[in-house]
């Protein structure tokens, strides 16, 4: 689809999940990938199934980390902000410490690493900032009040720092996938068992519910539209929230 070969790239939280699948096509499409994370475990599996992945080990809410990550990196060309949690609970059993850490993870990981890549970026002229949102930057879902504040959040940078950048070649935007096949996924699927009492399909029908196609996004479909994104041929599309969801946000 695009050739990114010469081209260095970044994905957070690219140990499992969608960050995982996006780091493997990079790599298939030419680009030298650094997968980063907390956990060593799970990058290093990773980096050993793909040839031009390497794994590693840093914090994004931490800004030390990611300047120590982007300069791993070798400065990229395309920064992945991927790495993102969810906390579910209803408004009135949400604390500060839950709201907080989720602006920690979901807001301050994507301008963290953005701002120690941007400096390399500015003086190159040119780079992909592609950030992980979610529909829930979109829209709102019961339960998720915090999560879904910080990924409106997350939307709103993109929109104005794509504006900011706008007379050079450095995009930024954002892939707002719907529930997606991955292991949260599964979790929320389990989360909802044990507090409802139901079936697995009973619960997965619940979550596919809100795509009108009736099913969970798949990885791949991610991937492929961050690889997009990533290439010369989207150099007039930044600023954008590109919603992969089946038809639930437009």
């Amino acid at each position: 689809m695009n050739d990114l070969s010469g081209k260095r790239a970044l994905v957070t939280g690219g140990g499992t999940g969608v960050g995982a699948v996006i780091a493997q096509v990079l790599a298939q499409n030419g680009a030298q990938v650094w997968i980063a994370g907390r956990r060593p475990a799970p990058l290093e599996v990773i980096a050993a199934q793909t040839p031009n992945i390497e794994a590693c080990v840093g914090d994004v809410t931490d800004p030390q980390d990611c300047e120590a990550l982007i300069k791993v990196a070798d400065d990229p060309d395309i920064v992945i902000a991927n790495a993102g949690a969810s906390i579910s609970k209803p408004f009135d059993k949400m604390t500060p410490d839950d709201v907080q850490a989720m602006l920690s993870i979901n807001l301050f990981g994507v301008f963290n690493i953005y701002a120690a890549a941007l400096g390399a970026m500015k003086s190159r002229g040119t780079g992909r900032l592609i950030s992980v949102a979610s529909t829930a930057g979109l829209k709102g879902y019961p339960y998720v009040s915090a999560y879904c504040a910080a990924k409106h959040a997350v939307i709103g940078l993109t929109r104005s720092l794509a504006l900011e950048l706008a007379r050079t070649d450095i995009t930024v935007n954002a892939v707002c996938p719907g529930f997606t096949e991955t292991p949260m996924l599964r979790a929320s699927v389990e989360n909802i068992m044990a507090k409802t009492g139901r079936s697995q399909s009973e619960a997965e029908k619940a979550l596919s519910a809100p795509n009108p196609q009736g099913r969970f996004v798949q990885p791949q479909e991610v991937a492929d539209t961050v690889l997009w994104l990533a290439g010369s041929g989207a150099s007039a599309i930044t600023g954008q929230s590109i919603s992969i969801s089946g038809g639930e946000t437009m």
